[in-house]
This record gives C-alpha cells, structure tokens and sequence, in this order.
C-alpha cells in the first residue's frame, strides 16, 4: 500500500465539497431526472450499480454517437467504456445500423431459427475453435447454463471460482476467499438463496496450489473463470497458469468454463484463441451478435 505523507486532509475535503457543488451546478438536468426517478425507480436508476457515482447522481445520456456520449446537459464525453463492451465497435457503426434495421424489417422476434443462426454457429467455430453454440439471453443465463450441465454430467456439486471475479448475477460467483482460505459471501450480497460455501469453493487467481487442493475433494464439478480478471483492474495469468489449470481439471474430472464476456475484445477469438485456451465450455456476450446476444458452448 502506498501512504502519501504531508497530506493535509481538511484541504482535500474542503476540495471535495467545491468539487461536489460544481457537479450539481454543471448538471441540473441530470440532477432533476435523478429526483424525478427515485419516484419510480430503485435508486432513481434502472438498474442498482448506476447509483454508485461519485457525484451523488449520474449523468443521464441523451445521445451515443461513435465513441461518445452527449448527456441531457449537453456535456460530450470520450467513452472509454462503450456499453460494457457491449458496443465496442462504436455507438451507431453504418454496417451494425444497416444490418440491425433490415433484420427489423424482415421481423424483431420469431421463436424459430433462421439461417443466420446456422451462419453465426459456423462462425463461433471458426472464431473459437469450439463445436457446439447455444443462444441464451444474457451472458449470466449461459453461465447459469454451463454449471448446470457441469453438474448434470459430472454428478458432483460445487463450481470453483476465484475471489472478485465477474460472471454477471450467478449466485455461486457472489463469493470471495476469507481470510483463513475459506469461502464466504462477498460483501454487498443481496439476498443469497443460501450461503455461498454450499455450492461454491473460491480461492485466489493464480493460486495454482489452492486449486489442487480444492480439486482433491472430489466436490467440483467445474471451475468458473475469466482468462484475465477483471473486476478490480486488470489481472494477469501467471506465466503457464492456463495449461497447469487446464492440465489439473484434465486429472481431475473437473470441466473447465471461460467465461470471455469482457476478454473477447483481446481479438476475434478473445484470450481463447490469442492464448491457444482450452476450454470444455465457454460463455460469451455482450457484442458478440445484434442485439447483444449470448452464447454458451459445450464439446
């Protein structure tokens, strides 16, 4: 940890305040939409993470266009985001407007499958060498998915993940490794349906040895991860950490999920296929296809 000395702290919360003030001088529409909401919305926004701004409120966007966003203010903002990666080639690309509105013309939603569907699964193949696709929903619905068909075919109970990974709102990631190498809910769990360290065992990434002796339980029917963490910056696998991974799930029974729902923007083939990854299932989202479809595959 570094402690910066000499600071003097009455002056930085003195900042803080003019700062805070600024922001809500800057903003009155942001700030009377924010008002108006909490009228009708759980913390005035759709959804309960947006209430976490440093600001008090955030801003409401009137427009995306490219790589930024307008807000009801009319500030401009770079967007280093783009939708969670949901939007990584840009807000309004020509080719993505163009193909998204003549599928709208030749039907938004049918309940049967279309020759594209063939084509994208042909396409996943190629992209990440893995033989099998299926649609869900979100990127949390394929996941929910993969685990249970882990457990379906392994006949065992637990999922490994790893301290503060994100798998969207699956319950068995909301864990992290306690203290004494337990397992514990993480804080800010909502409502769990039981606790974690009945179906979840989680440890550290790149804990190569804690992964073993989880494996030796016989308990786990699959392990959960991202290729590189991130949800509290930017981990890193250790050098060889992947194939000393995939080489202990191999021995052990174990079937072994990535999950690339932030990771696929590393290329066309994500980490997976960057890394010569070797997945038994993997789950994808957010701009993989129009309007934001997931996927799950099993082999």
């Amino acid at each position: 940890m570094t402690v910066i000395s000499g600071v003097d702290r009455s002056v930085l919360g003195q900042r803080l305040e003019v700062e805070l003030e600024r922001f809500v001088e800057s903003n009155p529409r942001s700030k009377e939409l924010y008002e108006r909401a909490q009228k009708s919305l759980v913390g005035g926004v759709p959804m309960p993470w947006m209430m976490r701004w440093a600001g008090g409120f955030p801003v409401f966007a009137r427009l995306a266009i490219g790589a930024r966003i307008i807000d009801v203010d009319d500030h401009t903002y770079v967007d280093f985001c783009l939708g969670d990666t949901g939007a990584m080639t840009g807000h309004d690309p020509q080719p993505v407007v163009s193909a998204i509105t003549d599928q709208e013309r030749r039907g938004i939603t049918t309940m049967l499958p279309t020759e594209n569907a063939a084509w994208v699964g042909e396409e996943m193949q190629r992209r990440f060498g893995l033989d099998r696709w299926m649609f869900t929903l979100t990127a949390t619905d394929a996941n929910r998915a993969a685990l249970r068909i882990c457990r379906q075919i392994t006949g065992r109970p637990k999922v490994l993940t790893f301290s503060y990974s994100y798998h969207g709102s699956v319950d068995e990631t909301f864990a992290v490794a306690g203290p004494d190498g337990t397992t514990v809910s993480r804080e800010g769990n909502v409502g769990p349906p039981v606790d974690p360290s009945v179906t979840t065992t989680t440890v550290e990434f790149n804990d190569l040895e804690a992964v073993e002796v989880a494996f030796e339980t016989g308990e786990i029917a699959c392990v959960l991860l991202e290729p590189a963490m991130t949800n509290m910056g930017i981990v890193l696998p250790d050098d060889g950490y992947h194939s000393a991974l995939r080489d202990l799930a191999t021995r052990h029974g174990v079937l072994l999920i990535i999950d690339e729902t932030h990771t696929f923007s590393a290329g066309p083939g994500g980490c997976t296929r960057e890394w010569g990854l070797e997945p038994d299932l993997f789950s994808i989202g957010k701009a993989i296809g129009w309007l934001e479809t997931r996927l799950l595959h099993w082999r």
